[in-house]
């Protein structure tokens, strides 16, 4: 069987930089931080007061006021940015298509903020304090589930929870769907909002997150010697994957063509990264495309700002690309958007899309002082223009969750 080619059309986002995929993105290339002190909750005590929080978001200017109510942030996140999407790719669901609409949207962590409030109501006024909606608004599968109730999408329907690799899964996932003919379209990402006292306490205690506290902006810092951990953020992404010939038949913008997938796990440690693995989770993508090494031309890594995973990742692409590891661009927008958890894999996606749609690679902020053992082309600080016709975009996770995609510039 011949597989079929698929097409990203709409893409959506919310991120710390910007509401919207076209305001984050002109943030991104001008290496804006999105990075300040944590304003969700006082963080006076905590060892780490800082995070990449979604500043200018407004659910009310969006989404009516009963399913505000009754669902969770994460939800609020995903509805909006699918209604970008959706909108950016002028695709309509109708009774004709919509069992071939498929939706794949992952969260890493759910809707924790509904589960923390209604846990602080029952202990402090009792159960019948607990709202009727705090399952459907807390559950991972109910981001998902609202979408395809609110738009329609009524073909295959998951929801993907592998950590950081989250995102990457849920488009990976979607992009079989569509190459074997069980949808014509899929509606793919990632959302998560995770920033609650519980959650920075508890990386904090992993030594996990940056403390960089008297200078947020500087904190995330990818690759560069003085790392001291990521910096925690929040948002969604949702790209609109459609079969090459049902885009073509209604004449949609291409952003980009996805090429190739590759996803496996370490079985190494829960949090500890296995190089040799991410390695090959590279080479799989690679191989699935028909893409050569010496053909990638950016790499949006992982780049957590972690002393271990920015070592692994360095050592997995020099594994996976040979020499030509040396010669090909690589950046990390979580410099600046800081680790969006269950979106970052869909965020950093649509990033890379519109990498190769503008010929502009993104930097990676914050890298002042080179780390002999990262030692490849990070795109330090500012922004570069380049032709950009192959990218590859890592994503691994805790537990040791890989996932790698390969896009490139649309050809007919």
């Amino acid at each position: 069987m011949n597989k079929r080619r698929v097409v990203i059309t709409g893409v959506g986002a919310i991120t710390p930089l910007g509401t919207g995929a076209g305001k984050s993105w002109q943030a991104l290339c001008q290496g804006k931080s999105g990075v300040a002190r944590i304003t969700k909750f006082d963080p006076s005590g905590f060892k780490c007061q800082i995070a990449a929080e979604v500043k200018d978001f407004h659910a009310e200017d969006f989404l009516d006021r009963k399913k505000i109510r009754r669902t969770d942030a994460f939800i609020h996140y995903t509805l909006v940015a699918t209604r970008m999407a959706l909108d950016d790719a002028g695709l309509s669901i109708s009774d004709s298509n919509a069992d071939k609409v498929g939706a794949i949207i992952g969260t890493c962590v759910a809707g924790m903020i509904t589960y923390e409030k209604n846990l602080s109501d029952l202990k402090e006024q009792g159960p019948d304090s607990v709202s009727p909606f705090f399952l459907p608004g807390f559950l991972p599968n109910m981001a998902v589930g609202e979408v395809s109730i609110v738009f329609g999408a009524k073909g295959p329907s998951k929801c993907v929870a592998t950590a950081c690799a989250t995102g990457s899964h849920a488009i990976g996932d979607a992009f079989r769907l569509i190459q074997y003919g069980e949808a014509d379209a899929v509606i793919a990402g990632g959302s998560d909002t995770y920033i609650i006292p519980v959650a920075v306490a508890g990386l904090d205690r992993m030594r996990a997150i940056s403390r960089r506290n008297d200078e947020p902006e500087k904190a995330s810092r990818p690759f560069d010697k003085n790392r001291d951990g990521f910096v925690l953020g929040e948002g969604a992404g949702i790209l609109i994957l459609e079969e090459l010939g049902f885009a073509l038949k209604r004449g949609a913008k291409i952003y980009a063509e996805l090429l190739g997938y590759g996803s496996n796990i370490d079985g190494l440690h829960i949090t500890e990264p296995d190089w040799e693995n991410q390695a090959r989770c590279i080479r799989l993508a690679l191989n699935d495309a028909g893409i050569l090494p010496q053909e990638v031309d950016y790499i949006n890594a992982h780049g957590t700002s972690t002393m271990l995973n920015d070592l692994a990742e360095t050592k997995a692409i020099k594994a996976a690309l040979g020499e030509h590891a040396q010669k090909v661009a690589v950046s990390s927008n979580k410099s600046m958007i800081g680790h969006l958890l269950g979106a970052t894999g869909a965020v950093e996606a649509i990033f890379t899309a519109l990498t190769i749609r503008d010929s502009i690679i993104p930097p990676t902020i914050n890298y002042d002082t080179p780390d002999p053992e990262c030692d490849l082309d990070y795109v330090p600080n500012v922004a570069r223009k380049a032709e950009v016709n192959v990218a590859l975009s890592n994503s691994f996770g805790f537990g040791g969750a890989n996932a790698a995609l390969i896009f490139r510039k649309f050809r007919e």
